[in-house]
Parts: structure tokens; sequence; C-alpha cells
């Protein structure tokens, strides 16, 4: 999957985003903090490992249309540990639990892995 310089744009300005937002509200809100302190818990391993709790919220960010969201689990996956076709596959779960707008969503997912992940040449 080659990426355009279009898409790495569009996916390190989401991060920076993502960064900016987080010290912005880190600095200003309780409910923010609180959130964060739930997110730090939810994926916790426990029965599941971190990284299949990763593989799963790749899953729900596919339905939700959410990049995100795509792009952060993505990446969280992969220093988890989860692999490629791990990805892949929770990938084609949120596809098929998404329908048709899910393959939309499955677009991006694709790029935000070749960014964090490229597959070797």
């Amino acid at each position: 999957m080659a990426l355009t310089d279009a898409d790495i744009a569009r996916i390190e300005a989401i991060i920076a985003d993502r960064a900016e937002a987080d010290r912005f509200y880190v600095e200003r809100s309780d409910a923010y903090r609180a959130f964060l302190h739930l997110e730090k818990r939810a994926f916790a391993a426990g029965e599941l490992t971190r990284a299949t709790k990763e593989l799963i919220a790749i899953g729900i960010s596919l339905v939700d249309n959410c990049e995100s969201c795509l792009e952060w689990h993505i990446k969280q996956a992969l220093e988890a540990g989860a692999t490629r076709q791990a990805i892949i596959e929770a990938i084609g779960v949120g596809i098929e639990m998404g329908g048709g707008p899910a393959t939309v969503s499955a677009r991006f997912a694709m790029k935000a892995l070749a960014y964090h992940a490229p597959e070797p040449a």
C-alpha cells in the first residue's frame, strides 16, 4: 500500500490535533482527566491482553468511522504486540459488523496501518 503525501499529512494532522487537545484538556478538565484514567483501566491487561483489547477497539472504531480512533488504536495495537495480520483481521470483523459503510472506514484504517507499520519492500 503506497501512502500519498496527502495520506501522510492527514494522519500526521490527526496525531498533532490529538496531542494539542490532550495538552489543553489535561490542564483544564477534570472530566477529561477522569476519561484518561478510565482509558488506562479499560486497556490494562486482564483476562484479555492489551493487544486483544486494542484489536476490539479497532473494530469498533471502524464501525464508528472514527479516523482518529483508528489511527490511535492501530498504533497502540502494534505497540502492544499485535501483528499486521491481526489488525487486518480486526478490520475484517469491523467491516462485517458495520456493513458497507465500514468498508469506507477500512480504507483509512489501511492507510493508518501502512503509516505505522509499512509492509516490507
